[in-house]
C-alpha cells in the first residue's frame, strides 16, 4: 500500500493547505510554555502560549473527521518558581472548541533518568517541613474526542490489516493509564535543540485510534517522529512545522533522503512552505534571537 506524507512549513495556528473533515487522528507534542531546559522565553507571557493552544484547537477541530480522536502530549511546568496548569487548562481550551473530554492517559520516564535535581535536592539540604519540591518524571497525553466514531463505517477488510496485537497489548500494559516508556534521551543527533517524544507514543496512539490507509496530522512536527511512524504503519501523514531549517532532519528520520531502508519504497513525500504572510515559516536563528529579546 503506497502511502502520503506532507510536510508544510508554517505556523499551525492556521492549517488552510487541509480541507475539512480530512484527517483521521492528530497526534502532537506542543512546545513546553518556556521550559527552562528546551523552550526558555519562547512566549512572552503564558496568555500567549494559551492563544497558541486556542487557534491550533479550533483548527484541528475543523480538520478533523467526526468521531475522530485528538490526542495531545504536554505537562505543567515550573517557570522561574511558578507553577502553570497548562494540563487543566489545554483540556478547557479543547473543550471550547468544540471537543470532548475522552481520557488521560500518564507517561511515565524510567526511574534512573532523573536522579536527585535541585529542585528534589532543597529537602536533602533543609531536611524540615516545608522545603518538599518533587521531580517530575510524569507527562500527560490528553485524549480528545470530535462526536461520535461511527464503527460500521470501516471496511471488513481495512478493519483486519489494522488489527491490534493482543499479545502486545497486553504484555505492554496499553490497557493501563500509566504507560512506561523511555524517552528520547539528550544528546541524540536528530534531536538537536527539539524536545522530541519516543517512537512509542505516536505508535501505541496511531496503532490504537487509526486505520490503515487513513491520515495522520501532527502539528508541531519537530523532528518528524509522528511522522516516520506514520509511514511505517501504513498510514498518510501530514506534518506543520515552524522552523525551516528541520528539513534535512526530517528527511532522514522519515526514510525519504535517498537512503530509503524502508519497506514501502512506492511512498511519496511532499514539502510545502508558507514564505510569506502571518504564519509564515521562520529560521532557527529567527528563534534564537526572539528568546534571547525576551529574556533580555
Amino acid at each position: 500500500m503506497k502511502t502520503h506524507h506532507k510536510v508544510i512549513f508554517g505556523n499551525c495556528m492556521s492549517m488552510e493547505e487541509i480541507s475539512d473533515q480530512s484527517i483521521h487522528l492528530m497526534v502532537t507534542s506542543p512546545p513546553y510554555f518556556n521550559s527552562p531546559f528546551d523552550y526558555q522565553g519562547l512566549f512572552k507571557n503564558y496568555g500567549q502560549f494559551l492563544g497558541v493552544l486556542r487557534k491550533f484547537a479550533r483548527e484541528t477541530y475543523r480538520v478533523l473527521q467526526d468521531g475522530r480522536i485528538a490526542a495531545v502530549n504536554i505537562d505543567d511546568m515550573l517557570v522561574n518558581g511558578t507553577k502553570y496548569p497548562i494540563i487543566a487548562d489545554t483540556i478547557k481550551v479543547f473543550q471550547e472548541a468544540g471537543f470532548r473530554y475522552r481520557d488521560k492517559i500518564t507517561w511515565k520516564k524510567p526511574d534512573g533518568y532523573l536522579r536527585i535535581s535541585r529542585r528534589s535536592g532543597v529537602l536533602l539540604q533543609n531536611p524540615y517541613p516545608m522545603y518538599f519540591y518533587p521531580d517530575n518524571l510524569l507527562e500527560s497525553i490528553i485524549i480528545f474526542q470530535k462526536g461520535k466514531f461511527n464503527y460500521r463505517s470501516i471496511p471488513q477488510n481495512i478493519r483486519e490489516l489494522s488489527i491490534i496485537d493482543k499479545k502486545k497489548f497486553q504484555q505492554n500494559k496499553w490497557y493501563m493509564t500509566l504507560w512506561e516508556m523511555t524517552n528520547v534521551l539528550p544528546g541524540s543527533p536528530l534531536e538537536k535543540d527539539i524536545a522530541a517524544f519516543p517512537e512509542e507514543l505516536p505508535y501505541r496512539l496511531i496503532k490504537l485510534f487509526s486505520y490503515v490507509g487513513e491520515t495522520v496530522l501532527d502539528p508541531f512536527l519537530g523532528s518528524g517522529t509522528t511522522m516516520k511512524v506514520a509511514r511505517k504503519l501504513k498510514r498518510n501523514s501530514v506534518g506543520f512545522e515552524i522552523i525551516r531549517d528541520l528539513e534535512k532532519t526530517i528527511r532522514i528520520k522519515t526514510g525519504f533522503n535517498g537512503k530509503n531502508d524502508f519497506p514501502n519504497q512506492e511512498d511519496k513525500f511532499e514539502i510545502s512552505e508558507r514564505d510569506e504572510g502571518k504564519y509564515r515559516f521562520v529560521r532557527i536563528d529567527y528563534i534564537k534571537q526572539k528568546i534571547v529579546k525576551i529574556r533580555s
